[in-house]
């Protein structure tokens, strides 16, 4: 979509190498590292791209159900997911996203944290 930040970041690629790195800062996170010992990477990787390349206002995207669907049994903590955030905004940061980029994408996770959350929560 032209004028989204899909396209001011240079689609695909970008968000790959993207994801590439987030998930090198996540597997050495004493916080969230343990979430990912038998996680088939390569395929975790793919749908990460498309769930950012979605939220960055790409063609691909992963719908609220599945999100939920996918994160349910792991009992995901308002810790981890902070910790996520964290290393999201320093990631961004790294590959030269622009500040206020960085906040849109960061507060498109974050709304989604009722989905990925589940240590704690009812139901």
């Amino acid at each position: 979509m032209a004028g989204s930040l899909f396209e001011k970041y240079g689609g695909f690629r970008t968000v790959s190498k993207i994801v590439m790195s987030f998930y090198e800062r996540a597997l050495d996170s004493d916080q969230i590292g343990d979430y990912f010992a038998d996680v088939d990477m390569p395929r975790l990787m793919d749908h990460q791209t498309r769930f950012i390349s979605g939220l960055m206002g790409g063609p691909a995207s992963i719908g609220d159900d599945r999100l939920r669907q996918v994160h349910r049994h792991l009992g995901i903590s308002h810790a981890d997911m902070d910790e996520m955030a964290s290393l999201l905004r320093e990631t961004l940061a790294g590959h030269g996203v622009e500040p206020a980029d960085i906040e849109t994408l960061v507060g498109e996770v974050e709304a989604r944290r009722p989905l990925i959350v589940t240590a704690g929560a009812a139901g």
